[in-house]
């Protein structure tokens, strides 16, 4: 376990003290779509431990959960299967596995790095996952990233 570092401590810091900037951002957040592709990650050391580089063929995507869990009842009208919207609500799975599955899900070539907690509040949970495409030039080449994908 690695010891927390001043960018982590002062992320922590903002999130408990509530910080003005840090709720700018969230509401920003809020309007977006659940799934939103970002230029670079928030916690740029969170980030390079689960194996983010600043090259291409690595992408960064903010995933948005909401709160909840095992209660969404089944929808009285009919519709297929599929469609019901209660078939992948499990109480086992973290919200932050929750939120790698569906980003996986969206980006089918993408092999997961990892995912890092972002930011809490009552409605949902943010979390960042970073993704690269192996098949990408750059990052075949590179060895380090390669070992961490196989």
């Amino acid at each position: 376990m690695k010891a927390h570092t001043m960018q982590d401590r002062l992320w922590v810091k903002m999130w408990s003290e509530n910080s003005p900037k840090l709720r700018d951002r969230v509401v920003r957040w809020r309007k977006e779509e659940a799934m939103t592709r970002i230029e670079r990650p928030s916690r740029l050391q969170k980030a390079r431990r689960v194996g983010y580089k600043a090259k291409q063929g690595i992408t960064v995507i903010r995933m948005r959960v909401s709160t909840g869990g095992m209660r969404k009842q089944r929808p009285r009208g009919g519709r297929r299967q599929k469609h019901l919207g209660v078939t992948r609500i499990k109480g086992d799975d973290s919200m932050k596995t929750v939120a790698q599955r569906r980003v996986l899900e969206r980006y089918p070539n993408m092999s997961l790095l990892g995912s890092y907690f972002v930011y809490r509040d009552g409605m949902y949970y943010w979390f960042e996952v970073v993704l690269a495409d192996s098949y990408h030039p750059r990052i075949a080449q590179d060895r380090e990233l390669k070992s961490h994908l196989a």
